[in-house]
């Protein structure tokens, strides 16, 4: 079928509208830092998350200790890392910043879907047969994911530091990689791609939000362990506001934990597709090697966390390892490599 352009027009200026949406938002949650309620300052013994006193998984500084008993009260909610917040704060409670920056956010993912779903609609399949697409498909996940995460869990103050990189990769994908709308490839013309392309999808944009969790995680530990320290801390009144270095860790390992049966599922169903297309289930294809690659070193990580119970920073890293092998399969081997899977879009 010919590709309908009016639609595919449509798409585009709904995504547009998306991305200015998201950016609106990213200037909110922004300006909760600068202008939001903060919540009543503690003593000063019992301002060191409890995860410094837990040593991190076991690292270098396992023997670190807040030295008192109050440290154990130290358990800071979902929404903020401050001392005696609640451990489901309500979004009544949040500042007018937080809300207006998810109440954005919700128009924007809103915008996200339809514009996605219209770009289905004007090429007559699941719109991510091409390398555009499919970050676009994979950015609208990840906010879902994050909404999901904000209401189970409500760590408000995280929207910036998550909704931030999003807006930089809608707006790298609008402008970059923009593929005009246009029919599949005849290697993907299959019904298989609805079924293992999706389950990549999902994967990828839960994989994203978990990244973004280690990397504030990392950060917000840094910062714990040079308070207990006793050395100069920058931003702290900003990582004061945020989930305890505990719960960020908690956050990363269950989103993957929900990412790596999706990934597993993806793996299979492309290697039948491999077999029907190719007929052979498995070729050490350059982006073959690379999914695999990255579903060893995330079944590292799980393993790790299972089994010598890892936590904390080194747990993150290999997350973090897993993740770049993630990027390189998506975005190197386009780039830099030529295989059976170089019809995505990039060149």
């Amino acid at each position: 079928m010919a590709v309908n352009q009016g639609l595919s027009h449509l798409s585009d200026h709904f995504l547009m509208v998306t991305l200015v949406l998201y950016f609106l938002a990213v200037l909110a949650f922004a300006a909760d830092f600068a202008f939001g309620r903060r919540p009543v300052a503690a003593p000063a013994e019992a301002a060191v998350p409890e995860l410094v006193t837990a040593g991190a998984a076991g690292g270098a500084a396992g023997g670190a200790s807040t030295g008192t008993g109050k440290a154990s009260t130290v358990k800071a909610g979902p929404g903020t890392g401050g001392p005696g917040a609640s451990i489901r704060p309500s979004l009544r409670d949040a500042s007018f910043w937080v809300r207006a920056g998810l109440g954005l956010t919700v128009l924007g993912v809103l915008g996200h879907i339809i514009g996605v779903v219209i770009r289905g609609l004007a090429v007559h399949r699941v719109p991510w047969g091409d390398m555009y697409e499919f970050v676009i498909a994979v950015t609208c996940v990840a906010v879902l994911f994050f909404l999901g995460l904000m209401i189970r869990y409500r760590p408000f103050r995280l929207g910036l530091f998550f909704m931030a990189p999003i807006v930089i990769i809608i707006g790298l994908a609008q402008t970059v990689i923009y593929t005009p709308a246009g029919p599949l490839v005849p290697a993907l013309n299959s019904y298989w791609l609805a079924i293992h392309v999706t389950a990549i999808t999902l994967a990828t944009g839960t994989y994203v939000v978990a990244a973004v969790l280690a990397v504030v995680f990392l950060l917000a530990d840094r910062n714990a362990r040079r308070a207990a320290a006793g050395l100069p801390v920058r931003n702290a009144e900003v990582f004061r506001l945020l989930p305890s270095p505990e719960r960020l860790d908690q956050f990363a390992y269950r989103t993957v934990v929900f990412a790596f049966p999706l990934w597993t599922f993806g793996i299979m169903a492309g290697a039948i597709w491999a077999d029907e297309a190719w007929g052979r289930y498995w070729g050490w294809d350059p982006t073959e090697t690379w999914a695999f690659i990255t579903w060893v070193v995330y079944a590292c990580f799980l393993h790790a966390r299972v089994t010598a119970g890892w936590r904390g920073r080194r747990a993150a890293y290999i997350q973090l390892a897993g993740f770049a092998c993630l990027l390189f399969n998506l975005l190197g081997v386009s780039l830099f490599i030529s295989g059976l899977h170089s019809y995505a879009g990039l060149s």
